[in-house]
């Protein structure tokens, strides 16, 4: 979206010239820096800088499908290591736990708020495995690094209305894309046993689907 353009939402808020501002980097406060960068290598992370010497030293990496990046390293941070709190979006918990057992990584697993709610802090509140209605924003797992820093991973399959572009889609990776086709498969199987035959328009009502979910819109039925 340009800087200059106007943007309304449905609250009547209004906003002109708004400088687009673009979360890009992470500082995260360790105390070994070439274990750490084992650590984050060894997730499968791209690794992107590894500058300085002496009391500076910058190392970057990207985790898989993030438009953000971490930087941590010597002479970058006051932060006490293992200080660092940060959530991880992925579309399927279950398969990102399994890939974090698979790298080595001795995580928490999978879990959800038992009240019904959204509490991934509370260890007291904590069920095994994910949301039992697999609701958005519902089912978590963590790890850390070893400092210390928490990861938290959050299940999100669509967004609440007003977080993303209702006229925009977009799939940071296959793996997003490929979840995203399978949950509009399933709603689509359902929309066809409503209506009694099959939709020789599904690419139109997948499209529709799928756009739908990711804005936090009404859904097609």
């Amino acid at each position: 979206m340009s800087t200059t353009e106007a943007r309304d939402d449905h609250t009547g808020d209004a906003r002109v010239g708004k400088a687009d501002l673009k979360l890009e980097i992470v500082v995260i406060p360790v105390s070994d820096v070439d274990r750490a960068k084992a650590f984050y290598a060894s997730l499968g992370w791209r690794l992107d800088a590894d500058l300085g010497q002496g009391d500076f030293r910058l190392i970057q990496f990207n985790p898989p499908g993030s438009a953000c990046s971490i930087q941590f390293g010597k002479g970058l941070t006051s932060a006490a290591p293992g200080t660092a709190q940060n959530v991880l979006v992925v579309s399927d918990i279950e398969a990102a736990n399994a890939e974090l057992v698979g790298d080595g990584v001795d995580g928490t697993g999978v879990f959800h708020d038992s009240t019904g709610g959204y509490n991934r802090f509370n260890h007291d509140v904590r069920g095994d495995g994910p949301d039992p209605q697999r609701r958005t924003y519902a089912s978590f797992a963590e790890f850390t690094d070893p400092d210390g820093n928490l990861w938290q991973l959050q299940e999100i399959t669509s967004r609440l209305p007003g977080r993303v572009d209702s006229a925009t889609t977009d799939y940071s990776s296959v793996a997003d894309l490929a979840n995203a086709m399978r949950r509009a498969s399933v709603a689509h199987g359902e929309h066809e046993a409503r209506i009694g035959h099959a939709d020789a328009d599904w690419p139109d009502w997948y499209a529709a689907y799928m756009v739908a979910e990711q804005s936090g819109a009404e859904l097609p039925t």
